[in-house]
């Protein structure tokens, strides 16, 4: 089905289970978020969304290429990008706590769905990358805005604009990993918020709307739109199917 939802204690697990494709996020794997997030939005014995990949290689390795690479105009894009874009507003902003279990590399929007996370927790060694630039286009889908609420703008701009592959350990001491841990799997992770737990879920909730209401007064959601547009934008012009084309050949 390209994903898995499941609860285990007070949390609620979404694994994309694309191994074969690095967990590359395509339609199915956007409408399970989509179920996911809506769940535990409605479920008040949820405390907890917590997202990961399938598998020790990759946690996600952004938009499949294959099946997003068919989409040629402005327009076409933008119907996907603000899809996945709406989506990953309501991870950001779900009254529930949010964590990212990055089990292995986390490639363009697979980093971008780990910014949306209250919490990126990884194991081991895992590489992380904005790398969208690479292909002629920015951040797609509110990634890059969020991005510029969780560091400093400095190294937030950095990051995206060398797109480079960074090691698990240069994030960390950036402080965009919160921990590392050598847990094989989302459901051996789950006892770092024993604590968090132990709240009450109305608490947790207040604590989150505060959050909410600092990013309403600042915008939030209209500069991810004119993001994910920004994006759309340069996602028809010849440099950027130019670039995937080499990507998928090389």
């Amino acid at each position: 089905m390209g994903y898995m939802i499941h609860k285990k204690n007070h949390a609620l697990i979404f694994t994309i289970d694309r191994p074969d494709k690095r967990n590359a996020v395509n339609n199915e794997v956007m409408d399970g978020l989509e179920k996911a997030v809506r769940e535990a939005e409605h479920n008040n014995a949820i405390k907890a969304l917590i997202i990961t990949g399938k598998g020790d290689e990759a946690f996600c390795s952004g938009g499949d290429l294959q099946e997003f690479h068919k989409l040629k105009t402005q327009k076409e894009s933008y119907k996907m990008l603000s899809k996945m874009g709406g989506i990953l507003y309501r991870v950001a902003t779900l009254n529930k706590v949010t964590v990212a279990f990055i089990n292995g590399t986390a490639i363009g929007g697979g980093c971008e769905i780990a910014t949306a996370c209250d919490y990126r927790i990884a194991r081991p060694g895992v590489k992380m990358g904005f790398v969208q630039g690479n292909l002629a286009i920015t951040t797609g889908w509110g990634g890059g805005t969020l991005l510029y609420e969780r560091l400093p703008s400095n190294q937030a701009f950095r990051l995206l604009t060398e797109a480079k592959i960074h090691s698990e350990e240069t994030l960390k001491e950036l402080g965009f990993i919160d921990q590392t841990v050598s847990a094989s799997s989302a459901e051996d992770m789950i006892d770092l918020f024993k604590d968090v737990f132990k709240k009450t879920g109305p608490v947790l909730s207040a604590y989150k709307k505060m959050l909410n209401r600092k990013w309403a007064s600042g915008d939030l959601r209209d500069r991810m739109e004119s993001e994910i547009h920004e994006c759309s934008v340069l996602w028809e012009k010849d440099e950027h199917h130019e670039a995937v084309e080499k990507f998928l050949n090389k």
